[in-house]
Parts: C-alpha cells; structure tokens; sequence
C-alpha cells in the first residue's frame, strides 16, 4: 500500500488539467470551455502543442461563470465585466496591502530615528536624484 505525501502544496495556479477533466470538474461540456476561452472568461494556460491546460483557480472561475449564467440569468458580457471588476478590485488590493507595508516600513524607520542614513543621497551633486531627504529641526 502507497501513501501519498502532503508535504508538497500545488499551487491554485498550476496548469495541470486537461479540458476533458477540467469539463467533467466544472461540470461542463468541453465545448463549452472552449468557447468560454474564446470569449476571455477563462484563459486557460497553452501547452508548446497548443493544447489548453486549466487550472484550479481556472476550474473556480468556470463555475462562477456557471453561476452567474445559469442562476443569476447575467449574459456572457455582463459576465465578462463582472470578472473584469473583480480582477481589478483583487490588483487594487494587492497594491494597497504593498503600499501599507511600505508606509509601516517608513513609519518605523523614522522612530527609530536612523532616517538620514536610510535616505539622504549618496552624492549631494547628482542634480538627478529623486531621493527623500527628511531632517529634524534641532
């Protein structure tokens, strides 16, 4: 008897079914998926034979468009518009949580008091510099 070992996580994005099983996942007909890809809802990832190779992010996003279609009676465009919205709100996102982890990192190193090391200008003659110069008054 063979076990198999959890150590290793697949990662959601990884390219690693064939349309007929990503169909029979979604619960789909693998026709279906290729006119989804056609239209952009889904892009599944492209094999060097060109062959379509989904996803378990892209398996979740073929049931939402599932979803929306069957039970919420929203046509492919609106669909696709959707999708589009949520894609930007998850980018928006990540850049704010970027942003805030840049803003905490800053906040930090002006408590700590080390700043003009951190961000004054290597060469004081580099007329191109765009670098943050900060003081305290004395």
């Amino acid at each position: 008897m063979t076990t198999f070992d959890m150590r290793y996580e697949i990662p959601v994005d990884a390219p690693l079914y064939v349309i007929s099983v990503a169909a029979e996942m979604a619960g789909m007909h693998a026709q279906t998926l290729r006119q989804y890809d056609r239209l952009g809802l889904v892009t599944p990832t492209r094999t060097a034979g060109g062959g379509r190779r989904y996803s378990l992010r892209d398996i979740v996003r073929l049931r939402e468009v599932q979803r929306l279609s069957q039970d919420e009676g929203i046509n492919l465009a609106g669909i696709r518009r959707i999708l589009d919205l949520e894609s930007e709100q998850e980018r928006l996102a990540l850049a704010l949580e970027q942003a805030e982890e840049e803003l905490a990192e800053l906040r930090a190193t002006l408590a700590a008091g080390d700043f003009r090391r951190t961000y004054l200008p290597a060469r004081r003659d580099d007329a191109a510099s765009t670098a943050l110069v900060l003081w305290r008054r004395p």
